[in-house]
Formats: structure tokens, C-alpha cells, sequence
């Protein structure tokens, strides 16, 4: 082999390890992880929302401590996640916060659709594909309406919003109907004519609800403005 040939192809493995090694480290870049010792204003962020669910009781000061760690590993635990105390790009999905990786949070982010799913699935398994869309869309109206959190992910976890996240229900697999709702309701569709309550008559035990005006039915679910 000539000397000229072998500089090429040495030329050519250069350029192909140069490239190997610049997406592995853009992927690495992406990759959002707060831990215990980390700090700033995402660590606030995580506190906030693990304080306003319940999860956490310690100082929202932006440093990611001891308590931090165990509010996030309880919170991965109640919620189907791996249980690592540390909050990386799928934690920090189920919180509803988007970060510089662009994988978290937004209001139509895969974190979002993958929520709001699992909460489909888990609140509208058996009923007819109108009526999960129609769950879906009452999760997005609260995200609009000034009573309640302004994320899907603080919606969702709200505590006692919704009984899956206290039964299991939400840790179920997911159904696909379930995919396809979550995406028909955050491209606009709301069959619940503007719902921001729901519920089935032949399993609710609060009075409160039985008051609030039904604007449709949908299969075994009653929507209430």
C-alpha cells in the first residue's frame, strides 16, 4: 500500500473518531442531573415543586442537600421512577421542568405526552376513545385556568387531584389509545366542552363534585365546568 493511501485512510479514521467523539459528547451535554452538591436556580425549581406537592418540608434555597435527595428518591418512588435520589431528564419531566436540554417540561415536550398518557390510562382505561381524550383535556384546561398549577406535571401531581397517583392506577402500563389522546387533546381537541372536573357517578363519594354543573357525558364520566 502506498504511503499516500495510508495517510487517507488514516485521515479518513481520524475525521470518523473526531465525529464519534463530537456526538457523544453533545449527547452528554443534553443530558440534564442535579444531585447532592449541586446548586442554582433548577435546584430551587425542584424544591418549589416537591414543597408544593408534599413531597418535601426543608429550606427552598437553590442547594441540592440530604433532604433534597430523599424528597426526589421519595418522589421517584410514588411515582414509577428509578429511585436514585438524583434528578435527571426523566425526573425532571414528571416535575414539569425544562431545562437547557430541552427534554423536560413544555407543553408538548415527550415528558408531557408520556404524563399526561399514563394519567389517561390510568383515569379512562375501558372507556370509549372520546372520553380519554376528553381526561386529557380537562388535565390541559386546569393548566389554563388560574386555580391551578400551570404545568401538566404540577396539575397531575397535585396532591388528591387524581386517585390513580394514590391507588397505583398511574404506575399501570400504558395503554396506546392512551398515547393518541394525550396528542389529539394537546393538539386542541377537548370533547369535555371546556371541563375542568370529571368523575363517575357510580363511584363518587363526594358531595362537593355532585354540585358542580355537568356540561357532557362521555361514556362512564360525567365533566363538570
Amino acid at each position: 500500500m502506498s504511503s499516500r493511501r495510508k495517510k487517507l485512510i488514516l485521515a479518513i479514521v481520524l475525521i470518523f473518531t473526531v465525529n464519534i467523539f463530537i456526538i457523544a459528547l453533545a449527547q452528554y451535554a443534553s443530558a440534564e442531573l442535579y444531585k447532592k452538591g449541586s446548586s442554582g436556580a433548577v435546584v430551587r425549581e425542584i424544591q418549589t415543586r416537591l414543597k408544593a406537592w408534599g413531597y418535601y418540608s426543608g429550606a427552598v434555597d437553590g442547594v441540592y442537600g440530604s433532604q433534597t435527595e430523599k424528597a426526589v428518591r421519595y418522589f421517584q418512588q410514588k411515582n414509577g421512577l428509578s429511585a436514585d435520589g438524583q434528578a435527571g431528564n426523566n425526573t425532571l419531566a414528571a416535575l414539569g421542568i425544562q431545562t437547557g436540554g430541552g427534554k423536560s417540561g413544555g407543553s408538548s415536550g415527550g415528558g408531557d405526552v408520556d404524563l399526561l398518557a399514563r394519567l389517561i390510562s390510568a383515569e379512562a382505561r375501558g372507556e370509549p376513545y372520546e372520553g380519554q381524550v376528553a381526561v386529557g383535556a380537562v388535565v390541559l384546561n386546569r393548566v389554563k385556568h388560574p386555580s391551578f398549577p400551570n404545568t401538566i406535571a404540577g396539575v397531575i401531581y397535585q396532591p388528591w387531584a387524581f386517585s390513580c397517583i394514590n391507588d397505583g392506577q398511574f404506575n399501570e402500563p400504558v395503554s396506546q389509545s392512551a398515547y393518541r389522546a394525550a396528542r389529539d387533546a394537546m393538539n386542541g381537541w377537548d370533547p369535555s366542552g371546556g371541563a375542568i372536573y370529571y368523575f363517575n357517578p357510580a363511584k363518587a363519594t363526594s358531595s362537593w363534585i355532585w354540585s358542580r354543573p355537568v356540561i357532557v357525558t362521555i361514556g362512564s364520566h360525567l365533566f363538570c365546568a
